[in-house]
């Protein structure tokens, strides 16, 4: 699946037939994707912000919500914590994502079970890769200085509070970053 693949399904999903905006939502994405970030799954939902449907695009790094070619609203896979779905009758069903970051609230989501549970495996995977990152960070890199070292130790912190690194994990990778 490609980035104009996922569009375009989402898009068809959410009946929204306009090709200005598929354009648009794929010139967003190909704006804002890192090298190595790759597609997973899409929908449509709405943000309650807005009256019309918008696209949820998972990626191997992030979910982004695309509204009319709008700049994304992201949300780093690393820092989500949850993701549950309730259903209500005026707002159909509700997808809520917990992250470090905030708080995501997103109503009238299709199959928003199947995206949920999409969306907390490739969170699973990434704050997997975050940790393995942080425990196998080279010993031989110099120690970072001032803020760089402390925008490591946050995220570190981020990352234990996740629980994505356990205590042990978390003291060993610290020791590393202050020498």
């Amino acid at each position: 699946m490609d980035w104009s693949d996922l569009i375009d399904t989402a898009f068809d999903v959410a009946g929204n037939s306009s090709s200005d905006h598929r354009a648009a939502a794929l010139r967003t994405i190909e704006a804002n994707v890192a090298p190595d970030e790759k597609p997973i799954a899409s929908t449509a939902g709405r943000h309650p912000d807005h009256f019309r449907k918008g696209v949820l695009v998972l990626t191997t790094h992030r979910l982004l919500f695309l509204k009319d070619g709008k700049p994304p609203v992201p949300v780093p896979l690393p820092a989500v914590t949850d993701a549950t779905v309730t259903r209500t009758r005026i707002n159909g069903e509700v997808l809520l994502v917990v992250a470090l970051t905030g708080s995501h609230r997103f109503e009238d989501v299709v199959k928003a079970e199947v995206f949920a549970e999409q969306l907390r495996a490739a969170a699973r995977l990434a704050r997997e890769g975050s940790r393995k990152e942080a425990i196998t960070a080279a010993p031989a890199t110099p120690a970072p200085t001032g803020a760089d070292l402390l925008d490591q130790l946050e995220r570190l912190a981020a990352l234990h509070t996740a629980g994505a690194l356990t205590a042990e994990e978390f003291t060993r990778a610290k020791q590393r970053l202050i020498g």
